[in-house]
């Protein structure tokens, strides 16, 4: 491991994809979003993606210099086309309209098409939450899912975040899956690590259950609760694709290929302002209270630490220096 700040991640990150062709603004974002995932020990969703983003950078398959263009197509849903380029600077730039929208009308929508991966979720979600609402998001991805009884792959690991503003510029409560019962990075690095994977994480080609993670990666994931996942991972195809104009997950090609057609994924975001209730801090404080009554109990997102500086993988911290140029 090696222990770096976020600030040095974040230098480091943006040097590498402006030097891969990457706009200084997108750059910034998308460094801010792998610093954050690497303080709170999300790996998956953070210096493991940097390289793959480079080589999408380089080929195309990412567009690292555009504007996205924001659209208020009804007073309270809040569009934005970010024209085959980085999720994270697209959502930077609709959220202050949403947020505004959601104030003024208690609820919004803010729709966020032609898209990169936005990796984890929660980020997102998360800022909405300290300005103040509530945040509910959701995305697709590529193709890994099949439906229950099922082996062929119709729909994403199709992650659904939840944030809660505590009132004082924090979460009161954050949660950030997937609807199947593992993400596929775990899967993805435990073949890397040269690891099997636990029984009811997936199954392989032929439709039965697997330990070894290539055969996973050859055949489906399993939809968390069977049915009841899998209705959650097709809500969040329909309104993930379906409110923003981007594609089903069966027309997404593997999201870390360094080349091919856009990803032209969707994200889809409900902001709630918990003030048109009176209520809403009263039942946070009690719920709270009550899933502190036994021995470990606890509110999702409540003791989650921000790292920094964080302890980072050091072969992925040493490809980033390179990539950006800072080591040969």
């Amino acid at each position: 491991m090696a222990t770096v700040t976020l600030a040095e991640i974040e230098r480091t990150v943006q040097a590498a994809l402006m030097r891969h062709g990457a706009g200084a603004f997108a750059a910034a974002e998308v460094a801010r979003a792998v610093a954050r995932a690497e303080a709170t020990g999300n790996r998956i969703c953070g210096l493991y993606y940097l390289e793959s983003y480079c080589a999408q950078l380089k080929s195309g398959r990412v567009q690292g210099d555009v504007v996205p263009v924001v659209t208020a197509v009804r007073p309270g849903a809040i569009q934005v086309d970010a024209l085959m380029g980085f999720a994270q600077p697209a959502f930077a730039y609709g959220l202050t309209p949403a947020l505004d929208a959601a104030r003024r009308f208690g609820v919004a929508t803010l729709a966020v098409g032609h898209a990169h991966t936005c990796t984890s979720l929660g980020y997102f979600t998360e800022q909405i939450a300290q300005a103040g609402l509530i945040g509910i998001g959701m995305t697709n991805a590529s193709p890994i899912v099949a439906p229950p009884g099922g082996k062929s792959r119709m729909i994403g690991t199709n992650p659904i975040a939840f944030s809660v503003p505590d009132g004082q510029g924090g979460l009161a409560m954050q949660f950030d899956q997937s609807t199947t019962t593992v993400a596929l990075g775990k899967i993805t690095m435990a073949k890397a690590a040269g690891e099997t994977i636990p029984e009811g994480w997936a199954l392989d080609a032929d439709g039965q259950p697997t330990t070894d993670p290539t055969a996973a990666l050859t055949g489906s994931l399993v939809s968390m609760g069977g049915y009841k996942g899998w209705g959650f991972g097709l809500m969040a195809e329909l309104l993930a694709a379906g409110m923003t104009g981007g594609v089903l997950s069966r027309d997404v090609k593997p999201l870390k290929a360094p080349d091919g057609p856009p990803h032209d994924l969707g994200q889809f975001y409900i902001l709630i302002d918990p003030s048109t209730s009176d209520a809403f801090v009263d039942r946070l404080t009690a719920l709270t209270a009550l899933a502190e009554t036994d021995d470990g109990g606890r509110i999702p997102g409540q003791n989650r630490v921000i790292h920094d500086p964080a302890d980072v993988d050091a072969t992925a911290w040493a490809q980033a220096q390179t990539l950006a140029g800072f080591a040969e």
